[in-house]
């Protein structure tokens, strides 16, 4: 028998923390109990227990560092409470989108491409700054969405939105890294 408690690793990632399941969170108190937590499960304060303690002790050190990137990242942090709710965004087979918004991402990405092949990193910066704050206003939705109304098919549609919304935002620091070269 190992001296671990087995129900810490049924535990959700929220839990684990003695969080709230919300999109909101304090990324400081986040910052804190990961620190308080993987203190307690990391291997190395494990060093002197046999091979099953700590092989379970690097098992429970990966699952809270697993938690904590999913909490800390707001994308992987709204897919994971769409789950915990049992709400499946079908993030990979639902690409149905409002026509307006396929528009603007068509407009975004041709403007992207366009200055990226004439080397204006202003115009880069711009679109970056723009889509940065629409990003933002979509994360506000998502976070009323979820914590307020918990309104899981919206915050689904949003998901999906935010999902084109930052690989675009990528995309766009990949094309100032490669105009400023």
């Amino acid at each position: 028998m190992t001296s671990f408690d087995l129900n810490f690793a049924k535990q959700d990632h929220f839990a684990l923390f003695g969080l709230p399941r919300t999109f909101a969170v304090d990324r400081a108190e986040l910052d804190g109990l990961y620190r308080d937590v993987q203190a307690r499960v990391h291997p190395d304060k494990h060093a002197h227990m046999g091979d099953a303690d700590r092989r379970i002790a690097m098992q429970w050190a990966t699952q809270v560092n697993e938690a904590y990137q999913t909490l800390l990242n707001p994308l992987r942090r709204a897919r994971y409470l769409l789950e915990l709710a049992g709400h499946d965004p079908r993030i990979e087979t639902n690409t149905a989108m409002p026509p307006e918004f396929l528009m603007q991402q068509m407009e975004w990405r041709e403007a992207v491409a366009e200055a990226r092949a004439g080397g204006d990193a202003d115009t880069l910066g711009e679109l970056h700054q723009r889509l940065g704050r629409e990003t933002r206003t979509q994360y506000e939705s998502l976070g009323e969405a979820i914590d307020g109304a918990h309104d899981w098919t919206r915050a689904a549609d949003i998901v999906r939105q935010l999902m084109f919304q930052e690989k675009l935002l990528t995309e766009i620091d990949e094309a100032l890294e490669a105009v400023e070269a």
